[in-house]
């Protein structure tokens, strides 16, 4: 049988924590012809859990699993418009779940799915990483102690630096930091954590986008940045300083800047990207104009990864009313920026389950 043409990437999506809405949107994605025009779409997750998608949204979709690398370069029958090609890690038919709620079996479900496409891409099986939402209390329940995504690929792919980049509309946004109470952000700030993050704001819009040049803007953290020091010290003590310290590596960026307004700039084009100290000051804005279209990428993986926007929305799973949209445009995404990521061979040996 002759190989596959490598015009369209293969990408590994994973399912996701099954009792939310994952595996809901990653089928109607696959339901959609414009992203079969694009990509070869691998699904990683269970079989018994996509068997009960399909008939609960009452389509037709065949199931066909895809087992090794042998597959993935020679199967073409497995990437076909109308079907979902499926690598399934699980040694064992796992029984139903409950939807809507989390639990240590549906959080070790999303990590051992995240786990397998981590090994099929660092193989050189899979271009990318696409990944459906996780709920981070099942994760812990699991006793996988990671604050999201962004962390545990960072560790399963031993990065040295990585962050949360998420864009919408004509906003990019990198995070110092993510997934913390209020309370706790501003001792969680640091010249270096400052620093770090605009470093790989730099890295990403130079080597993902093609910006020769990125011109970066870092939020304050207090009201009108501080209004030098009668709001607050954090902008004197920290973010000053790891601007400095960016200029001096040659990275052009500026603040800090009231959040207030800086992001009704960065929409007229006055910067190509923007540095947030904490999850909602830039996820606010974001969904405020790109709801729905935003897409998350994690910057500083020697793999690619793209993800949607938003949870596993408990609240309407099994309903099945759950939007795609994030998904494919997630998907779009990962197969705009895989030329940017070094194309490996399929040398590396079989990939199978465990």
């Amino acid at each position: 049988m002759p190989a596959l043409p490598h015009t369209k990437p293969i990408l590994a999506i994973t399912m996701g924590d099954p009792a939310g809405i994952g595996p809901e949107i990653i089928v109607k994605a696959l339901l959609m012809p414009k992203v079969w025009r694009v990509c070869r779409p691998l699904v990683i997750g269970s079989h018994t859990i996509f068997e009960r998608t399909i008939r609960s949204l009452q389509t037709c979709l065949p199931i066909v699993l895809v087992d090794g690398h042998d597959t993935f370069t020679t199967g073409t029958h497995a990437f076909r418009r109308g079907r979902l090609p499926l690598f399934d890690p699980f040694p064992k038919p796992v029984r139903s779940v409950k939807l809507g709620r989390a639990s240590a079996k549906t959080g070790e479900m999303a990590v051992t799915c995240i786990q397998s496409a981590v090994r099929l891409a660092q193989a050189g099986c899979v271009g990318g990483l696409v990944t459906a939402p996780i709920n981070k209390e099942a994760m812990h329940l699991a006793g996988y102690h990671y604050p999201g995504h962004t962390e545990m690929l960072a560790d399963l792919t031993k990065a040295k630096e990585s962050g949360m980049m998420i864009m919408g509309g004509p906003l990019k946004i990198i995070f110092t930091t993510t997934h913390l109470a209020l309370r706790d952000v501003p001792n969680a700030l640091t010249v270096q954590n400052i620093l770090k993050a605009i470093r790989l704001a730099h890295f990403g819009l130079q080597q993902l986008f093609g910006i020769k040049n990125p011109r970066i803007a870092v939020a304050g953290l207090n009201p009108h940045a501080g209004e030098n020091g009668l709001f607050g010290d954090e902008e004197h003590r920290l973010i000053i300083p790891a601007i400095k310290r960016a200029k001096a590596q040659r990275i052009s960026c500026s603040g800090p800047h009231p959040a207030d307004t800086l992001f009704a700039k960065a929409m007229t084009g006055a910067f190509d990207g923007i540095v947030a100290l904490y999850h909602d000051q830039g996820l606010i804005p974001l969904k405020a104009v790109a709801f729905g279209r935003c897409v998350n990428i994690t910057v500083g993986l020697p793999i690619l990864r793209t993800s949607v926007d938003h949870g596993t929305a408990f609240d309407i799973a099994g309903k099945w009313k759950a939007d795609p949209t994030s998904l494919v445009d997630a998907i779009e995404m990962a197969v705009q920026l895989a030329p940017t990521f070094s194309s490996r061979q399929y040398t590396k040996g079989n990939v199978r389950k465990g």
